[in-house]
């Protein structure tokens, strides 16, 4: 059985700059307080280096792009558990709502026969990590929109 955890905000700023904040990865120490560093191109099939905060002290982690569309998704997976017995997908996605307005949707996906031990343990941390991004996300984004009006 999968373990799904779905977010999703509406953001008062323009969906390019929203773009910029997920797509600026090495300024997440900055805003976000689940992925706290983060090295990558984006580019499909490059690594993405992360340490993220979870249980204990900050974790190092690699996974690998899956898709990217400049300005409007990217998504990663870890290297899948020999047997097939953990998988993950993390995703991103921006839509333009017009008028200066923006919907930000993460989505976190693991899949396999240990998706339901993995969720058991580290659901509640992994809720509150996405939780605490998609936030900065949208604070970020605003806060940005905010210093350009000045």
């Amino acid at each position: 059985m999968a373990f799904v955890i779905d977010k999703s905000v509406e953001i008062d700023a323009p969906a390019e700059l929203v773009w910029q904040v997920l797509a600026d990865v090495d300024k997440y120490g900055e805003w976000n307080p689940f992925v706290l560093e983060c090295t990558t191109t984006l580019e499909p099939g490059s690594p993405i280096d992360m340490r993220v905060q979870l249980v204990g002290p900050p974790k190092k982690q690699r996974e690998f792009i899956r898709s990217h569309t400049p300005g409007r998704e990217f998504s990663y997976t870890m290297k899948p558990a020999p047997l097939g017995l953990l998988s993950s997908e993390r995703s991103h996605l921006v839509t333009d709502l017009g008028d200066d307005r923006t919907r930000y949707d993460s989505h976190f996906q693991l899949d396999g026969p240990l998706a339901s031990v993995v969720g058991g343990l580290l659901g509640g941390a992994l809720r509150k990590g996405f939780g605490g991004m998609t936030d900065g996300v949208k604070s970020r984004a605003e806060a940005l929109r905010g210093s350009l009006r000045d």
